[in-house]
């Protein structure tokens, strides 16, 4: 059986030895790299189920080789980054990554972290496969195909990370409802909302800049001030 494989990308060799301990005990394998170069250069020779990716790197740094691996991959990406404010936090988001985890940080909560986002991955994934090409919900010129896993806008494809599918795919099924950030967050992150509605705000304001003509005026994902986001009805 195939192990599940993560991708560790940060110059400090010391952390990349610590996560090599904590997630080969998990039962993972692992691949090393301590620049944004060395791995892209992994992905294009292995297959990698989630990438840890440091900010600060030499060469190409974490924020640029997330935008790189985004233009091909949707594979789930952990950001770490000595750099804790919340404006750090939303760029890391804005531009693809999964979820974001400061410097200093407990290596059991990164693990475990890890975990629930491979779940999820697995999760869509196969949903996915089994459904296959019939299941599409149609919005005017917006096409969601849940079966390949794909969106497309009056027939163009659009790249949308694993989260920022989640989303658009929960606010389809739920046509017309509106949902608040929290049922969002709860229903994509499988975790306690907290302080989730800055991590909403900024996925849905990415969906948005991909699937609409002027994100300004959204055509597809509508917001309703003091209550949530919604999506109108196919036709």
């Amino acid at each position: 059986m195939r192990k599940e494989t993560i991708l560790i990308v940060d110059d400090e060799k010391e952390i990349v030895k610590l996560l090599d301990i904590y997630f080969s005990n998990e039962g993972f394998r692992l691949l090393k790299a301590y620049d944004g170069l060395e791995a892209l250069s992994w992905l294009q020779q292995e297959e990698v189920d989630l990438i840890i990716l440091d900010v600060m790197m030499p060469k190409l740094d974490g924020i640029a080789a997330c935008m790189r691996i985004r233009e091909e991959r949707n594979v789930p990406i952990i950001m770490l980054s000595a750099k804790n404010t919340d404006m750090d936090k939303i760029h890391g988001l804005s531009i693809g990554a999964d979820d974001y985890v400061g410097k200093p940080f407990n290596p059991l909560e990164l693990v475990a972290r890890a975990k629930s986002q491979l779940r999820r991955y697995h999760k869509l994934n196969k949903e996915a496969s089994v459904k296959g090409n019939e299941d599409q919900l149609v919005f005017e010129d917006l096409v969601i195909d849940t079966g390949k896993h794909e969106v497309c806008v009056d027939g163009r494809k659009i790249k949308l990370t694993p989260r920022e599918f989640a989303i658009l795919e929960l606010l389809a099924r739920y046509q017309g409802q509106v949902l608040s950030m929290e049922q969002i967050y709860n229903n994509v992150w499988n975790e306690p909302f907290l302080d989730g509605g800055n991590t909403v705000m900024v996925h849905v304001r990415k969906i948005r800049e991909k699937v609409e003509v002027d994100p300004k005026r959204p055509r597809y994902v509508q917001t309703v001030w003091g209550v949530g986001y919604k999506l109108d009805g196919p036709s």
